[in-house]
């Protein structure tokens, strides 16, 4: 495992190797990881910095942190400032590094992630937002990663908890923020453990409560099955209620898998953290065993 200074398509970045993985996040422009695939292979990640933009904010793609607010989970601030130079700071067992952005002048945050290799197919990346002012500031942290679907690309999430009583809850979107979305739509499918989603082109986005917290990419032209898992809490407030989220793009230009942190009152100084494992395991996973996926993390 080694982390070292590098560049990309013309960027100052960093980048951490294991074995299995490579993953590079650039420095002028986020916090953003910009890369994410085997070395030397595909990245799964969009990154096309001027490509999809909205006034001064400019999407760029790769995995990026936004905030939640109570009661107004898709406002400006969300994920602003998004765009500009990050301090990086490099860990001093060479197996990880951190990403903090520039302080917001409104609200007196600074969002950043950490990175730290857990062994050569997993890694933790640690979202979070900090109150860097004098007064309180309320909300969460929510985790984007904006992939690129190859040829028969599925996504899958886990549902319900396998318990007892076990259900999940699932906010669907008609249309919100000028797009059309639809709550009847052949991509997206509900089977007894597992939501599956099959992109065809049409845009469209779910929230959904699921318990075992985990998202996955099953992609069978470059082999491979990409996952992010987080640890939900009973009875903390989620954005909506809702701890994960998937968004398909016009033309499947990406898919975002998203995860959502419980949302928290925080005093200068203090840290609200969503802590996500990302495993990259060989062969596309057929989805259809909620065990199987859960124990790529195990």
């Amino acid at each position: 495992m080694k982390v070292s200074d590098t560049t990309f398509e013309g960027e100052a970045a960093v980048e951490l190797v294991t074995d299995a993985l490579r993953l590079v996040a650039v420095t002028a422009r986020g916090p953003r990881v910009a890369f994410l695939g085997r070395p030397g292979g595909e990245n799964l990640l969009l990154w096309k910095p001027g490509e999809y933009t909205r006034g001064d904010w400019d999407l760029s793609g790769g995995h990026r942190v936004w905030v939640t607010r109570p009661g107004a989970d898709e406002c400006d601030e969300t994920y602003s400032p998004d765009n500009g130079p990050v301090e990086l700071a490099v860990g001093g067992d060479g197996v990880g590094f951190t990403l903090t952005g520039a302080e917001d002048p409104f609200n007196r945050t600074c969002r950043g992630f950490s990175v730290r290799a857990l062994s050569p197919e997993r890694l933790e990346v640690d979202n979070f937002v900090t109150n860097t002012g004098e007064m309180l500031y309320s909300g969460g942290v929510w985790g984007l990663t904006c992939t690129v679907p190859g040829e028969g690309t599925r996504y899958g999430i886990p549902l319900g908890d396998g318990g007892e009583w076990d259900c999940f809850s699932m906010l669907m979107f008609r249309r919100w923020a000028g797009h059309d979305g639809g709550y009847a739509d052949g991509q997206i499918a509900i089977g007894d453990d597992m939501l599956i989603v099959d992109p065809a082109g049409r845009e469209n986005k779910r929230m959904l409560q699921a318990q075992r917290g985990v998202i996955a990419m099953s992609d069978p032209s470059r082999s491979l099955t990409f996952a992010k898992k987080v640890s939900y809490a009973r009875g903390a407030q989620y954005p909506q209620g809702c701890n994960m989220a998937f968004y398909v793009g016009p033309s499947n230009f990406m898919v975002e898998m998203e995860t959502m942190g419980s949302e928290v009152t925080l005093t200068p100084g203090e840290t609200a953290h969503n802590v996500e494992t990302w495993a990259l395991a060989e062969g596309a996973d057929a989805l259809d065993d909620v065990g199987r996926l859960v124990g790529l993390f195990e």
